[in-house]
């Protein structure tokens, strides 16, 4: 099984497919497993590569001398990414991010332009620094705080109809030992809008018309505001677009991943 160490952490991935590269990263419930049905989708085209972040699914927690409990820090996650994309030598990589991973996954490309050609911020803003989207992200989380945590992250008839595939998706989250209050910093101190547009690392906003957790006017301001960047809005979807409606999200990572990390002139 593979490992890269990060920091002297040990974060476990998996690498599927050949072809251009995709990395995807999970959100606070997620790991290597959730994205059965991306791999499942994409691998023939593409190389895809999975990874558990700190704390989640197979790799390390790091855990303190003189206590029981892991101690996490969210600024620590862009760096398992970034271990991963060198242990493996990947380059022209798109990566792509799932809720608060996407924070991870645009601290890693900015970290590596040399290896990450755009960044697919899914379900999230990616911790941009800009004092109107923090406001209108704020609002929107305090909306969505009202329902139960299932209902912020699947529709009510996915719930009803496929039982079985809700039940699972809740059980991914118990093979964690990273909570999440573990990743709450993470986007502390993100990149400004000037230092994205600075990278030269290309930027797509993802999201669903039925998320409930942040809305498309947040995300379209967003787009607005940055400019060079992509903007996909996936009609029914919601907050976990990659597991209730895998076809048109599978669909929309491989178009970006065909055009998005074309050579700009192509474009």
């Amino acid at each position: 099984m593979p490992y890269a160490d990060s920091d002297g952490t040990s974060i476990y991935y998996e690498r599927h497919g050949s072809g251009p590269a995709i990395l995807f990263v999970h959100g606070s419930g997620g790991h290597h497993a959730a994205w059965w049905q991306q791999v499942a989708a994409l691998r023939e085209e593409f190389t895809v590569v999975t990874v558990d972040l700190r704390g989640f699914g197979k790799s390390d927690a790091p855990t303190p001398a003189h206590s029981s409990r892991p101690e996490f820090d969210g600024q620590d996650f862009p760096g398992d990414v970034v271990a991963v994309l060198d242990t493996e030598d990947l380059t022209d990589v798109m990566l792509v991010g799932q809720s608060i991973g996407s924070v991870a996954a645009l601290r890693a490309g900015l970290l590596r332009p040399e290896r990450v050609a755009a960044v697919v911020l899914g379900h999230s803003l990616g911790g941009i620094a800009h004092p109107e989207l923090t406001e209108l992200a704020a609002a929107d989380r305090a909306e969505a705080v009202r329902l139960p945590v299932v209902d912020r992250l699947l529709t009510k008839p996915f719930q009803r109809d496929r039982a079985d595939l809700a039940f699972l998706f809740q059980q991914m989250g118990t093979f964690n030992v990273a909570r999440m209050a573990d990743l709450r910093n993470l986007d502390t101190d993100g990149p400004t809008l000037e230092e994205i547009r600075a990278s030269g690392v290309r930027v797509a906003f993802l999201a669903g018309e039925k998320d409930a957790v942040l809305s498309v006017k947040t995300v379209t301001r967003a787009h607005e505001l940055l400019p060079g960047s992509h903007l996909e809005i996936v009609p029914g979807a919601p907050h976990s677009m990659y597991w209730e409606t895998p076809d048109p999200y599978n669909a929309a990572i491989a178009r970006l991943r065909r055009t998005l990390t074309a050579p700009k002139e192509a474009v």
